[in-house]
């Protein structure tokens, strides 16, 4: 069974289109390492999903591109790289100079890093170990635990056991159902690619849609707010 996927995947390696097509390349080229790349990435452009990424490494483990436990490893190497270097950045800015460098970034606002940070100091550890689980907050999650000097091992070991747990999910559905996977990858790939670029997109667009809106009510209350200042002037 596995003998004729790996022939089959073999000769369908070429047919790999898009953004799928890109992902098993690059993993392909450079191994288990590749996979780690490809998560450290996720932590720094929030477009480029894990959840997109690790299932290939798990079907590329499952056709005998690599091995399932190296690929788990780098990829939690990976992520353990990005959270590392988001906590350094928040104990060095501190957290004036970050509130206002997030207030600073288009379409950001320093509610958002106040969220975070009151996320964070209600939960602690369990932010961390949680918020790896969870899309743009295990990029950004780093931050307050870094401003509040959380101790760097104890991080160390949340980040560890909530990556941990999230990448051999990923990796280990995309083993699973490796048989399923290779015929609809094999003559798909260019569609379910553009697929996922397309929901990546979507999302994008909402967001910014969504937060545009929501600054625009923002200035129309502050203005009906100032109007009744203005005539009492």
């Amino acid at each position: 069974m596995i003998s004729s996927a790996l022939v089959a995947l073999s000769a369908a390696d070429a047919e790999y289109e898009g953004f799928i097509g890109w992902v098993l390349s690059l993993m392909q080229t450079l191994g288990e390492i590749g996979v780690g790349v490809a998560v450290l990435l996720e932590t720094f452009i929030p477009p480029i999903p894990s959840e997109a990424v690790l299932p290939g490494a798990g079907f590329l483990a499952y056709a005998g591109k690599m091995s399932f436990w190296w690929a788990w490893i780098a990829a939690t190497a990976g992520a353990l790289i990005g959270a590392w270097i988001w906590y350094a950045l928040g104990a060095a800015l501190g957290r004036d100079r970050t509130r206002r460098l997030v207030g600073a970034i288009p379409l950001m606002e320093t509610e958002d890093f106040d969220k975070a940070e009151t996320f964070f100091q209600r939960w602690g550890g369990v932010a961390v170990l949680v918020g790896r689980c969870v899309p743009l907050v295990r990029s950004f999650i780093s931050i307050p635990a870094g401003i509040e000097r959380m101790p760097l091992w104890k991080f160390t070991a949340y980040t560890l056991l909530g990556s941990g747990i999230w990448n051999g999910v990923w990796i280990g559905l995309g083993f699973a159902f490796g048989p399923a996977i290779e015929p609809v990858l094999a003559q798909w790939s260019g569609v379910l690619s553009k697929a996922v670029l397309a929901v990546i997109a979507l999302l994008v667009l909402w967001f910014i849609v969504a937060r545009l809106l929501r600054l625009r009510r923002q200035k129309r209350t502050a203005a009906t707010a100032d109007e009744p200042d203005a005539r009492a002037g």
